[in-house]
């Protein structure tokens, strides 16, 4: 017997979730349509808003209704440290530990050779304008402690190297292949509070000419 059209379009729609397999997403499906409808409402209203509304900052790249996100908006942010993540998530995590009081940038990614990920297709163009506008004195790396994260952090520090600001990354009490979204705050904190400098100390024994 076979599933009538929508409800196989739907189960197919619901396997584009992460983690999100055949069988779970039928379950899901019959879920919504028999035991929740009004869930399954609510659901499709917010997606429908969510994709009508949704748009990036303008500044930072993460998700915003506004052509400025509230961040960046804010003027009681600092303007001279911008911290870079990989998902808006990241960002939401720092802003629960409280321990950073600077401005963002969102890649909306991670290069992944591996999955022909690459600088382009993450915003370093976009963040390579954003880090040199004069304004900004430290760009803090803060994408994930996997091997993604780490190749990401590495082209972000050899693209501004000696090209103006200070370049930090945040310190490994961070585990091993560990993703910011998971991490305890405290943990995260102390991460950002004992963040490592990038930049190379200056030539003591060069003059100026």
């Amino acid at each position: 017997m076979k599933n009538p059209p929508a409800l196989d379009q739907l189960i197919a729609a619901l396997k584009v979730l992460p983690g999100v397999g055949p069988k779970t997403a039928q379950r899901m499906a019959f879920h919504l349509l028999q035991r929740d409808k009004s869930g399954a409402d609510k659901l499709a209203r917010a997606l429908d808003r969510a994709l009508t509304r949704l748009t990036h900052c303008e500044r930072c790249n993460t998700f915003s209704e506004t052509p400025l996100c509230s961040i960046c908006a804010d003027p009681e942010r600092r303007p001279d440290q911008l911290c870079v993540v990989e998902m808006p998530a990241d960002l939401m995590t720092l802003e629960q530990a409280k321990c950073y009081q600077g401005l963002y940038f969102v890649l909306m990614g991670r290069i992944s050779p591996l999955d022909n990920i690459g600088p382009k297709d993450v915003n370093l163009d976009k963040l390579m304008v954003r880090a040199l506008d004069d304004v900004v004195e430290e760009v803090v790396i803060a994408t994930n402690f996997t091997a993604e994260g780490e190749v990401t952090a590495h082209m972000i520090a050899e693209l501004l190297k000696e090209r103006g600001p200070k370049v930090s990354r945040i310190a490994r009490g961070m585990p091993v292949g560990g993703e910011l979204e998971y991490v305890d705050l405290s943990t995260l904190a102390q991460a950002v509070y004992e963040r490592k400098s990038l930049t190379p100390p200056a030539d003591p024994s060069a003059q100026p000419g």
